[in-house]
């Protein structure tokens, strides 16, 4: 059973470049815009119905968020992560959503811990049926919650500017034999904290959990897997 995240109010009919941002955003993260892949601009023109103008800048948008370069002369290419950028990057997350665990679990409320407490379950669920791609979307939820609750603005903002960056690949670790049921095992000691109240283990908790999902990424790509082809996961849609 997967959870859906809760109704939020409807936004805005936003301008056309941040629409063609949002379908060039899941372009990416669906590898139909692979990793390294330079953009062929007339072609997504074309394919989209619009100008060149409303492309230029959404594109700037995504380089803003650090999922495309822009190389003066040659156009734009979907960002490629190194293992080496991976090394870099999940010490960084595990700071920051260790520190969301933190502030969320002294602001939960009682409905927050219910939902916390019915997504573990699911995950719970489909470790038990070996379903990849529920575990992965309720796992998703579960750190959306939690980075929710946290209720700090400038936090929650820098946190989702970099898991935009390792949303393209962060999944794959699940591909690594045995990290399915290790992630359960510590998404149990996370629910643990937050029905002890223990913000401090939180912290610690969720800290251990991101550089556990940095080694098992690692291990995948020194089995040799691949961070530029899809994988069999399902869409970022979901992803966490």
């Amino acid at each position: 059973m997967t959870l859906a995240p809760e109704p939020s109010p409807r936004r805005k009919r936003g301008a056309l470049y941040e629409e063609v941002a949002d379908t060039l955003r899941q372009k990416i993260y669906d590898y139909v815009l692979p990793p390294g892949d330079w953009i062929d601009e007339p072609a997504l023109a074309e394919e989209l119905g619009i100008s060149r103008t409303p492309l230029r800048e959404s594109l700037k948008l995504l380089a803003a968020e650090g999922l495309v370069q822009m190389e003066p002369g040659r156009g734009a290419r979907v960002t490629r992560l190194t293992l080496e950028d991976l090394y870099e990057l999940f010490p960084v997350m595990a700071m920051l959503e260790g520190r969301c665990a933190f502030e969320a679990v002294r602001k939960i409320d009682a409905p927050g811990l219910a939902r916390l407490e019915a997504l573990h379950a699911a995950m719970e669920v489909a470790a038990e049926a070996g379903d990849m791609a529920e575990f992965y979307r309720n796992n998703y939820l579960i750190h959306q919650t939690v980075q929710d609750y946290a209720g700090n603005p400038w936090l929650i903002r820098v946190t989702h500017d970099l898991h935009r960056i390792l949303k393209m690949h962060r999944g794959r670790q699940l591909l690594t034999p045995g990290r399915m049921e290790k992630s359960l095992t510590e998404h149990r000691e996370l629910m643990a904290c937050f029905r002890n109240r223990d913000s401090a283990e939180a912290e610690r908790t969720m800290n251990r959990h991101l550089l556990s999902q940095g080694e098992a990424l690692a291990q995948y790509v020194a089995a040799g897997g691949k961070l530029n082809v899809p994988a069999p996961l399902p869409g970022a849609r979901g992803e966490g």
